[in-house]
């Protein structure tokens, strides 16, 4: 008789429930006591090898009770917590629990929805992701998309769409290198960096982006844009696409999206909309017409891990002809047996990106679309901004602060001692010794911005545990550290001064 195959990897069901319920026992206290934590422990790498241990690779196993409790120890103990209500450092938002749920469950299954036939039911549910995530922003629910890891991988594969799409036909055989004419690409000077990676990886080089310059509102100025275009045309350049922005990371500024879309249908040109932080604000009446002429894009890059709560990593690409998408990235190895069945058309999303293996993102964002709803969205994402307008306020009331700008969810303000004559260098010079206090000192944490050569404190708000309380407490924490940094600074100035 044959023996049953007994694995040091597998658990019994007695083993796993035993372990499992006590990390989310665990799970649910960490949750519920985050804002009794400090935002950051503030720890040096040193100290942190240190706490791990120097020990070379294991030889014999350990049991897994004592695994997970001492790693529940280090990551609740030794994290920075983006979940904390204080937390408004970049755009990473406090994550939905139903997500941290959906990836154990979708880890449980471990779909690989590179293939419908690996991936039944996970693929259809992505596709519905896809679908809700288009109504979500507005746009139509006929465009096509995959889910991907972030804003970067988002972007890059709308860019690779672009380039198939609009190149020279011969691009797949011969190569960008034997392109007639270099291919061009526009966009502000408030652009992610995501687009210099683009550039540098998929081989048009730097040389190749036109950097538009923005106007007084900090938006893209569309006639130099126009101006750029015609001029590049002129000297045989191939325009291949403009990228517009819905949310500047910086200030989150909304490009004038239907005045690129006009253009880019003037040149017959790409247009792409980097909205992985700002496209979800689309959902709210009030705020809609910032996104006017989003439903022109060719593609849209949104971050489900950003303002739609959703935990890392869940980033998507949309695309308003889908078969580009296919025309990009589609192959068919002999080795791939994922043909049609029963004559129905099965979508394999390794054919919609660069991922041939793929894990299931979309369950979390699914389950939470589901949980929440449009209008509980609709209700976060308009508390968020109006918590963002909440600090602009408070700050343009303090007379040690200066209110920057705001837009969407995005503050940016700056410490300015009322003792001082606001000289521009020393100002950039404490704010920035104010935000590395801050980043550290585990009270608050912030991330900076340069607005019109001022080194800002930026605070972006995509967290639903923020509070009124919060931001009244952020204020005096900012003017705190302030007023003690700028003494220490206004000394050390003085005696080199005396010097």
């Amino acid at each position: 008789m044959a023996k049953t195959r007994k694995s040091p990897i597998d658990m019994n069901r007695e083993k796993f429930q035993k372990v499992g319920y006590q990390l989310i026992d665990d799970v649910s206290n960490f949750i519920h006591s985050i804002d009794q934590k400090p935002v950051t422990p503030n720890e040096s790498p040193s100290t942190l090898q240190a706490i791990l241990g120097h020990s070379s690779l294991p030889e014999n196993r350990k049991p897994a009770k004592e695994l997970i409790s001492r790693t529940t120890d280090l990551l609740f103990n030794h994290s920075l917590l983006n979940g904390h209500p204080k937390f408004l450092g970049y755009i990473t938002s406090s994550a939905a629990p139903i997500g941290a749920l959906a990836d154990l469950l979708a880890a449980s299954v471990n779909p690989n929805v590179g293939a419908h036939i690996l991936s039944p039911i996970a693929t259809e549910i992505e596709k519905q992701t896809v679908k809700w995530l288009c109504e979500f922003i507005g746009v139509s629910s006929n465009y096509g998309g995959l889910l991907v890891s972030g804003g970067n991988m988002a972007n890059f594969t709308a860019f690779l769409a672009a380039r198939t799409a609009k190149s020279p036909k011969n691009i797949k055989e011969d190569g960008i290198q034997n392109a007639t004419n270099q291919l061009t690409v526009y966009c502000s000077k408030t652009t992610h960096t995501w687009i210099e990676k683009a550039v540098i990886l998929f081989g048009l080089g730097t040389k190749s982006i036109r950097w538009i310059a923005t106007d007084a509102s900090n938006k893209m100025d569309t006639q130099l844009l126009e101006t750029t275009i015609k001029e590049d045309l002129k000297n045989n350049y191939t325009p291949l696409m403009v990228v517009g922005t819905a949310g500047d990371v910086s200030t989150g500024v909304v490009d004038n999206l239907n005045e690129l879309s006009a253009i880019c249908k003037k040149y017959d040109l790409w247009f792409h909309i980097d909205g992985a932080y700002g496209a979800p604000a689309a959902i709210v009446p009030k705020y809609k017409h910032l996104f006017e002429g989003i439903k022109e894009a060719d593609s849209i890059a949104l971050d489900p891990h950003k303002w739609l709560y959703s935990p890392l990593e869940a980033g998507c690409t949309l695309v308003k002809n889908p078969q580009h998408l296919i025309d990009t990235y589609s192959s068919h190895p002999e080795y791939y047996n994922f043909s049609n069945t029963d004559g129905e058309m099965a979508q394999n999303f390794y054919e919609y990106g660069l991922q041939n293996s793929r894990g299931f993102r979309a369950l979390k964002v699914w389950l939470s679309l589901q949980q929440v709803g449009r209008s509980g969205y609709e209700a976060l994402i308009t508390e968020d901004i109006e918590l963002s307008k909440m600090l602009f306020d408070l700050a343009q009331k303090h007379n040690e602060l200066e209110a920057v700008s705001q837009n969407l969810s995005i503050t940016t303000l700056r410490y300015v001692p009322i003792d001082h004559d606001t000289d521009n260098n020393y100002l950039n010079t404490l704010n920035e010794s104010i935000l590395n206090e801050l980043q550290t000192g585990g009270e608050v944490f912030l991330s900076n911005a340069i607005v019109k050569e001022q080194y800002c404190l930026r605070a972006c708000i995509v967290n639903f545990r923020t509070s009124e309380k919060d931001i009244e407490e952020i204020i005096g924490i900012i003017t705190s550290v302030g007023t003690k940094l700028h003494k220490k600074l206004s000394a050390v100035t003085k005696d080199t001064e005396t010097e």
